[in-house]
């Protein structure tokens, strides 16, 4: 799978852009602040409707304008697909599969499949859970695209039950509230909680090993990593159940801790309140690992991620934006030895020195929005 043209309307600070891409490696160079990132940005988007960089779309589209436009060609199974995202800003966007409209835009993911490491990326192992529980369930999706239905009907219970969680504690302290409805709220909860639940969960068993071997390659002669899961059910559910057992057990720590929820007007446990627990030699890495650990940690998870890909079928385009400023020599020539044989890959940089030798390929140059072909 490869990305061969990337065409842009009115996406942040482009008007207008025309990227031919081609297998191999393709290197973007100019100085900060000049459009690279905003077009391995695009690239994202495309493959995952959404972007590392902000959780809104309205940052998306260029200051004037009232849509953006990402297009994308794509050539995987012997064929070529044209995919087209209309960002459109509170309203409904719009997406389209070779010109034909599809019913919902999450219909085109998977058809683009990236991976992106970025300096935001420090925050899968330095910053909150939720950071850590996006990484799981923006991969879960990327692998199985049928989940981002399960990930959008859980967020919509939840935020529903929250909603209901407030009304019915004031209720309860003026009188009594029904509470028939947040039984058949838990009921929906359950259920979407124990199929995310039960994804995550083999999600981590497979990428485990992945991203233990990464970080062994990227910090070569560092301490051991290893990542679990932790579940907000209590340590006597049984994480090897399936789905419908992970349901059943959502639904009864529900109960356990309903009163305590509508004092408090929030529902307390759930994958919502999950974590991914990351730890080099048995300590957490958050607050114990240092700057250089804490940057082959994350990487070890992008690529882990990418291994893991690549094993389901459909080799991901791999994009490295601004990372080897970011790293000492050793590590820089252990990432590009290890993401060199990678069907494409998209580096971007502030100067040409910071991509190693072994990375050499096309190179374009970015300044004040305009994009050059140097090589």
């Amino acid at each position: 799978m490869h990305l061969a043209h990337l065409s842009l309307a009115d996406f942040r600070s482009y008007s207008e852009v025309e990227l031919p891409l081609d297998r191999g490696v393709t290197a973007l160079v100019g100085p900060n602040g000049q459009g690279k990132t905003n077009l391995v940005e695009a690239i994202g988007y495309l493959a995952t409707l959404g972007s590392h960089r902000v959780a809104a779309d309205a940052p998306l589209v260029r200051s004037g304008a009232e849509r953006a436009v990402v297009r994308g060609t794509v050539f995987r199974d012997g064929r070529s697909l044209l995919l087209e995202i209309e960002i459109n800003p509170g309203k409904a966007n719009r997406a389209r599969v070779n010109k034909s409209p599809v019913t919902r835009p999450r219909e085109v993911v998977g058809l683009l499949r990236s991976v992106l490491f970025a300096p935001e990326d420090l925050a899968l192992v330095k910053g909150d859970p939720s950071e850590r529980r996006r990484f799981l369930d923006d991969l879960l999706v990327s692998r199985t695209p049928r989940l981002a239905a399960v990930r959008a009907d859980y967020d919509r219970v939840l935020k529903q039950r929250n909603a209901l969680l407030k009304t019915a504690g004031l209720a309860r302290r003026s009188g009594g509230p029904d509470l028939r409805t947040l039984d058949v709220w838990d009921m929906h909860l359950s259920k979407a909680g124990g199929e995310l639940l039960a994804a995550r969960l083999e999600l981590v068993d497979a990428v485990r090993p992945l991203v233990d071997k990464a970080y062994a390659a990227v910090a070569r002669g560092s301490t051991p990593v290893s990542i679990e899961y932790a579940c907000s059910l209590g340590p006597d559910v049984d994480l090897t159940a399936d789905r419908e057992v992970l349901a059943a057990a959502l639904g009864a720590a529900l109960a356990g801790v309903r009163s305590e929820e509508l004092d408090r007007g929030v529902t307390l446990v759930g994958p919502h309140r999950d974590e991914l627990a990351l730890k080099l030699n048995d300590l957490p890495a958050r607050g114990y690992a240092s700057h250089g650990e804490s940057w082959s940690l994350a990487l070890a998870l992008r690529l882990g991620s990418y291994d893991l890909l690549c094993a389901d079928g459909g080799e991901p385009v791999l994009i490295l934006d601004d990372v080897f400023a970011e790293l000492d020599v050793d590590r820089r020539e252990r990432l590009a030895e290890l993401v060199a044989p990678a069907e494409q890959v998209l580096i971007t940089a502030a100067v040409a020195a910071d991509v190693p030798d072994v990375l050499a390929g096309a190179r374009y140059d970015v300044m004040d929005g305009r994009v050059r072909h140097v090589r």
